[in-house]
This record gives C-alpha cells, structure tokens and sequence, in this order.
C-alpha cells in the first residue's frame, strides 16, 4: 500500500524506456526537474537481452549520443557483452551496412561524395541491446538527479492552465507538463484525447529461440516462401512472418507446437521444434498520433508512432523525438524561449515518422507472398547491387538524409552538424556535452555577434582540418544547424536565425 502524497516537478515523463530515459537526460541537463513514472517493476526483461534485444544504432543517434558523452560507455558495455557476436550478419566476408525488407547492402557499393554536406569519414555499424540501452541512459539520469518510480503506470491524468496532475498506484503527482513515452499503447495518448490513426496489420511476426529435433535442418538466412518469410540463423534464431493479418498476436500463449506448426508452414518443411525457450509476436500496424501535443501534454517515442521492427528504425526515431523535444521545452520551461519554439517540435518530427511509417509498409509490400511482389523483389535487389541504388537505401537507412525545412539555402541547414576536428584537438561534439546551442566560428570574425548572444549560444572561435569551405555555423542545442555561412550571401541573416531558436538578447 502507497502513502498518498503530491510531488510537484516542472515534467512528468511516463515510461522508462530508452526515449523517456534520454528525455529526462536533456532536460535534467537544462535544469529542469524531472520525474518519470514507469509501469514495470522490473525494467529488465529476455526480450531485452540478446539477441532479440539486439538494435542497430542510426547515424543521427550515434551523433546524438556522442553529443552527450553516452556513446562511449554505451560501446563499452556493448563490448564486454560481446553484442558483435550476436549479430550474426556481420559474421560475413563483406561488411553489411544495412537492408530493404531483407534485401542487403554493403558498405564498399557506398558513394559517400553523394553526401556533400559531410564529412568525408567512414560510418560505423554501431549494435547494442536494449538492457544496455537502458543501463547506460538510466546510469545518467539518476546522476544528473531524475527521480524514477517504477510500478507507477498512468491511470488518469487533469490538466489545467498551470498543470497536469497524474495519478497513478493511489498517488497524485504534478507536473508543469507531461510527456508520454509510455509506448504504442501509451495510457497517456489515451487519457489526453489525441488520436491514433493508420493502417492496419497484415502479418503476425514471430521471434523466437528454439531448439530443433535432431536431424532438422532449416537452410540459414532469409527466405522468401508462397506462404511468407523466415530467417534462420543457427543454432536455433528464428524470426517469421505469418500473413495472417495480424491475428495471433497477442492473442494466445506462444507455445512450442504453435511455432513448430507456423514454422512448417512457412519454410515448406518437416521441420519439428524439440523446445521453445523464448518468443514473442510483433505486427506491420503503422500508426501515428494526429498531434504530438495537447495543451500540456505532449508525445514521443512509440507513443507516437508505431510501425514493424522492419530496417529496425523505431529505437532511433524516438531517441530522434527525443533530442529534438528536450532543449525546446526546457527553454519553454525556463520562459526564454522564442514564440511557437515548442511547435516546432510537432512540425519538425511528425514528417519524419511518416516517413518511416510509409518506409515500414513499402518493405511489407515487398515481403508479400504473391507473385507482383516477387517480381517487385528482383527489381529492388537489381537496383539495390548498383552503387547510386546501395547509396540512396544507406541514406534512408542510416538517417544521414534527414533533413528539417528550417528555410536555409545551404545544404546543411537543417541537417545534423558534421563532427568537425578543431585546430585545437577537439571535435565539434565534445562543444556540445553541456545542452547549449554552438556558434563556431572558423575565422574569428563573428565576436561581435558572439559577445550579444553569450548568455545563450556557446562561442567556438578555431579554424578546422577540413571546413567543408564554410566560415561560420549556429548549431542548435541538439545539434541540428540553424544557419550556415560560406562566405556568400548576407551574414547578417545570423541574427533572424539566432532569434528564431534562441529569443532576442539584451543588447538587440
């Protein structure tokens, strides 16, 4: 039995996961005070482990990361797990860079001089499973003060002129704001009224550990059948895709005869399963919040927008919603942010989840068992072998072509900054640890500007080893660049831009 009692915090965060963890990071870093209220008892689950807990890091989440100091001790315990290991694409002579409904694609068909706008550097494969997502972001938050309450799902919620009070396990908590990071059957949608709309599952895909009868072999790899899809991966991974439209999942316990009768089914073999250690069901149900925010109340993550594990994009779209939110509703918060700053968060990240929502359900027309996709399957592999074709699908994959329409001409406007090496050893990222916007200047003739906005936007004055020919950049806080200069144009639109992201200082 929970004493009744009220807390009072500037944000609410439903759900402990890796997006309501990064959250509360970026904004306990701004100095807000931060609690989150998580269902589970127990954040540590199987399926968080390997391998089904296995995720593959996008490029705009390793730079988020590395922005922050967590990608370090993230690659660390990923290490000592020995994550490499467990994924079990990467055991090959070439070295994958990613896939299309499957359909791989490797690292030497990419033409990174397609990509003007960054540098010229190799992208890493970053891996790490979800118990030490966690981990890590969770070790951060409670360092940086974030009060976490576990056994505490949203049973309703009020929300006022000054607030939202939330109840949950007999207690009342208030919070200036709250933000739901509470999943795809977030309570917090629910309760607050916003709606959910999509399309509907075709498939029910399964995910599985077991073992199989001696004698029983299933051919490693992906496999396309008349009747669905499976992927083998040995001693005994298995991940299947059933058209069902949906309707086993979470319907009845998984059990072994259940797999073994789906996976005879599927790979057209006498396959026979001796033991079921581990499964779990997912779907293609691609559905997106109509609005991520309501008065005070506000989404993020699956939440959100929830589509198939397909080209495993979810984990990174959240942390991007995350990222993206934290620094603007801080400075909401602190009451110097300019007009319709928050806004910007619905207008910025609510196209990019479309997107992957319609990324998600072109690889699902792909994998469809019927003669049109397969045709439509030869075509993509066809183009996927070229280097333009390997190079465009890395580019959606990765996330190196996301892009918000922030009204700049230049090419990085927009985009996330390059990791500059600064004539003085540092890199552009390590600028960024503290949450601050970043104004670098490679020539040192902005000081003037500088000085005005001190209070604000951090001043880097240092030439680079490769500028990409620009002469100066205002970063944003999460590290989206807010204005570029290459010499060409007005410098005087530094101003207009600053003010948009930051408010008028002072001396204005």
């Amino acid at each position: 039995m929970h004493t009744p009692r009220t807390n009072s915090h500037d944000v609410l965060i439903a759900g402990a996961g890796p997006v309501g963890l990064f959250l509360a990071c970026e904004l306990r870093l701004a100095g807000c005070s931060v609690l989150i209220l998580e269902q589970a008892q127990n954040p540590n689950t199987p399926l968080k482990e390997l391998p089904f807990g296995l995720r593959g890091l996008s490029v705009p989440t390793i730079e988020s990361l590395d922005r922050r100091d967590l990608l370090r001790p993230l690659q660390e315990r990923a290490a000592s797990r020995n994550t490499s290991a467990a994924a079990h694409w990467m055991q090959q002579q070439r070295r994958p860079a990613g896939h299309f409904a499957g359909i791989q694609f490797f690292h030497d068909q990419i033409d990174s001089t397609q990509w003007p706008y960054r540098l010229p550097t190799p992208i890493s494969n970053v891996a790490a499973d979800m118990a030490s997502i966690e981990a890590v972001l969770a070790a951060r938050a409670v360092k940086l003060g974030v009060k976490i309450l576990r056994g505490y799902g949203v049973e309703d919620l009020k929300q006022s002129e000054s607030g939202v009070t939330v109840f949950a396990a007999g207690e009342e908590f208030r919070g200036q704001w709250l933000v739901g990071c509470d999943g795809g059957r977030s309570a917090v949608r629910k309760l607050a009224g916003i709606a959910f709309t999509g399309t509907d599952p075709e498939f029910t895909g399964y995910s599985a550990q077991v073992k199989l009868a001696d004698g029983c072999t299933l051919k490693p790899g992906r496999h396309y059948t008349a009747t669905g899809m499976y992927n083998y991966a040995e001693p005994g991974t298995i991940g299947m895709v059933d058209f069902d439209g949906g309707a086993f999942h979470r319907r009845d316990p998984i059990t072994r005869e259940h797999i073994e009768t789906v996976l005879r089914k599927i790979s057209g073999t006498d396959v026979r399963v001796s033991a079921l250690e581990l499964a779990t069901t997912w779907t293609d149900r691609a559905f997106q919040a109509k609005e991520y925010r309501k008065g005070l109340v506000l989404l993020a993550g699956d939440a959100a927008h929830v589509h198939s594990p397909l080209g495993g994009q979810g984990l990174n779209l959240g942390l991007g919603d995350a990222m993206n939110l934290g620094w603007k509703l801080a400075a909401t918060i602190r009451g110097d942010a300019p007009a319709n700053l928050l806004d910007s968060y619905e207008r910025e990240r609510h196209p990019v989840g479309a997107q992957v929502l319609d990324w998600s359900r072109a690889q699902v027309a792909l994998m469809r068992p019927d003669r049109s996709s397969r045709a439509l399957e030869a075509i993509i592999r066809d183009l996927i072998q070229t280097d333009d074709g390997a190079t465009y699908f890395a580019g959606r994959v990765w996330g190196v072509e996301v892009r918000y329409d922030l009204g700049g001409v230049h090419p990085l406007v927009g985009r996330s900054a390059p990791d500059f090496e600064l004539a003085d050893g540092s890199r552009l990222n390590q600028h960024l640890r503290n949450g601050d916007g970043l104004f670098l200047d490679f020539d040192g003739s902005f000081r003037s500007f500088a000085a005005c906005w001190e209070e604000r936007i951090r001043y880097v004055a240092s030439d680079a080893k490769n500028r990409l020919g620009l002469s100066a950049l205002l970063i944003r806080p999460d590290g989206i660049v807010a204005w570029a200069f290459d010499g060409s144009g007005s410098d005087s639109e530094v101003v207009d831009r600053a003010s948009t992201w930051f408010g008028n200082p002072d001396c204005l």
